[in-house]
């Protein structure tokens, strides 16, 4: 027998009073605009993207809102209805969390054609210059979400399974569980990061790493909700298939269209 790690991490990187520090998933969110700055000035150094240094300063903040406001809005209406119908005011209670990635995906999508359109930049060159910097920071927050002993995974047995003291009973007794957060960082952030890279020093068309990002994300999301436990208001869709896997499907389904359709502009 061996014993397993209980979860016992701060979600404060530094303290300040009992509600007020900095936290885990805020520094993720900060580092992971951040790395979105770099990679974009990395690749307009490389020749393949033609945006000034205040360009990219004027679209980081529209990507900021986007990500912010659509990743908000989502959670609160698929996954914290009756919460939101009872206090609407809660969509702005931002401090105790609550971001949805595939509402984060629908904003960023927003800010890129926006600011692709105000000026003259091909969409799917933008979205595919921001779409090869996206899977670390989505990396940072499933790292941040494990820091948090949030979004545990499904009871296990495994070796590295982790009690998670806030995680529900099973059979009246603390159950070890998958460290889920960590599989999806792996898979969504590491995994994909390695293949989107692979594509982009490859790629001639216009879109490629977009459609290849939405795609991956899409079919890596389905595949770690399978060790992930689903939010306890929603549960399971026809006694087996997550909200996260619906959600993932309909990307899936949308991305599919978008290949379909996409255009024939080379870099």
């Amino acid at each position: 027998m061996f014993a397993y790690y209980v979860h016992n991490l701060s979600p404060f990187l530094v303290r300040f009073n009992e509600h007020i520090g900095i936290r885990y998933y805020g520094l993720a969110y900060a580092l992971g605009f951040l790395g979105l700055y770099f990679g974009l000035r990395w690749q307009v150094k490389r020749g393949w993207l033609a945006l000034t240094k205040d360009d990219v300063v004027d679209f980081l903040t529209a990507m900021i809102v986007g990500v912010i406001v659509g990743g908000r809005l989502t959670y609160c209406l698929l996954y914290g209805w009756e919460t939101t119908v009872h206090d609407p005011l809660s969509i702005f209670y931002v401090w105790q969390g609550g971001m949805a990635s595939h509402g984060g995906i629908a904003g960023a999508v927003v800010a890129i054609f926006w600011f692709a359109r105000k000026k003259g930049i091909p969409f799917y060159v933008l979205a595919d210059a921001t779409a090869l910097c996206t899977p670390p920071p989505l990396a940072l927050g499933r790292i941040a979400n494990f820091i948090n002993g949030e979004l545990w995974g499904r009871p296990a047995t495994v070796a590295w399974a982790v009690i998670f003291p806030d995680a529900p009973l099973v059979n009246g007794v603390a159950a070890p569980r998958h460290p889920s957060q960590l599989y999806e960082s792996a898979l969504e952030g590491v995994l994909l990061t390695a293949v989107l890279l692979v594509l982009r020093f490859k790629a001639k068309r216009a879109g490629t790493i977009s459609i290849a990002f939405l795609a991956g994300y899409a079919m890596l999301r389905i595949v770690g909700e399978f060790f992930r436990e689903p939010d306890a208001q929603i549960g399971y869709y026809f006694g087996f298939v997550t909200q996260g896997q619906l959600l993932s499907l309909a990307l899936l389904a949308v991305t599919g269209v978008m290949a379909w359709r996409l255009p024939k502009d080379k870099y």
